[in-house]
């Protein structure tokens, strides 16, 4: 389905979508305290949605595996935005489904997130990773930022940060190997602050490091009202990598990782 996630964009600016084959978590860090996805499961169960017949407690659905399959058009694809694929409670051999079905739908680019970033890590070697996959892993404050450590010794292609949401100063990050980082302030009935200068800290390490920087929002109970505006401007820099459609042919400009902010037309990074 298609997503109001900002940072899940497609290339022509478009909304990207979300693919759920697991859903439902628990909680493994202050980050997860006021869970979205969680209050989003109960509300989906109480309105009889078949995928959330157990609210929030995990569950893998084979059915929905095969779905990006039957998308023709390139999409970018949140994978899990209501769980997490590297929950301990998921089998490997599910996982590895997953990968297989992204490797697959080529045409596609994946975006897969998580807190388990030990686990992720553990797995590495059992999975093959596509080039269409980015792998991310959450970091809401200074201590855990082990997490950027477990996904640096990963093999995957393109590696992003999601600091949200942001709970605390990072201001010594390992950015190396980091291709994309996302901030963004919780949002919410009980939405706890961020500061603008936790930003400002971030964006400029991004920049010194010539890495694409998203800036989602500074949250709140009226998110809306907050925006999402830092020093006069959005961010909205993501990293596009050559992708194919679903008759093989490249979409974007071949062996590139181009980045399309027209505020900073310099960022552009080649492999």
């Amino acid at each position: 389905m298609v997503t109001k996630i900002e940072w899940v964009r497609n290339s022509d600016g478009t909304q990207g979508k979300t693919w759920n084959p697991v859903t439902g978590c628990t909680k493994v860090s202050p980050g997860c305290k006021h869970c979205y996805a969680e209050r989003m499961a109960l509300r989906l169960r109480a309105m009889r949605q078949p995928n959330y017949v157990n609210g929030f407690k995990l569950t893998t659905h084979e059915h929905m595996l095969e779905l990006p399959l039957s998308w023709k058009k390139p999409q970018m694809i949140f994978v899990n935005s209501m769980s997490d694929l590297f929950h301990e409670d998921v089998p490997l051999t599910f996982i590895q489904k997953v990968f297989d079905i992204m490797r697959r739908a080529s045409w596609h680019t994946f975006q897969v997130l998580t807190k388990r970033s030990r686990r992720l890590l553990e797995l590495d070697q059992e999975i093959d990773w596509p080039l269409n996959v980015w792998m991310g892993v959450s970091v809401e404050n200074q201590d855990y930022t082990f997490r950027i450590e477990h996904l640096g010794q990963t093999r995957a292609h393109l590696k992003f940060l999601s600091l949200e949401p942001l709970l605390g100063p990072l201001s010594s990050l390992n950015l190396r190997g980091i291709g994309w980082v996302i901030v963004g302030g919780e949002s919410g009935p009980y939405a706890r602050p961020i500061k603008k200068e936790w930003v400002i800290v971030i964006r400029d390490q991004c920049l010194a490091a010539n890495i694409p920087f998203f800036f989602k929002q500074w949250g709140g109970v009226r998110k809306k009202r907050t925006g999402r505006v830092l020093q006069d401007r959005t961010w909205d820099e993501m990293p596009y990598q050559k992708t194919r459609d679903a008759l093989g042919r490249d979409v974007t400009e071949a062996g590139s990782m181009i980045i399309r902010d027209p505020q900073r037309p310099s960022l552009v990074s080649r492999n």
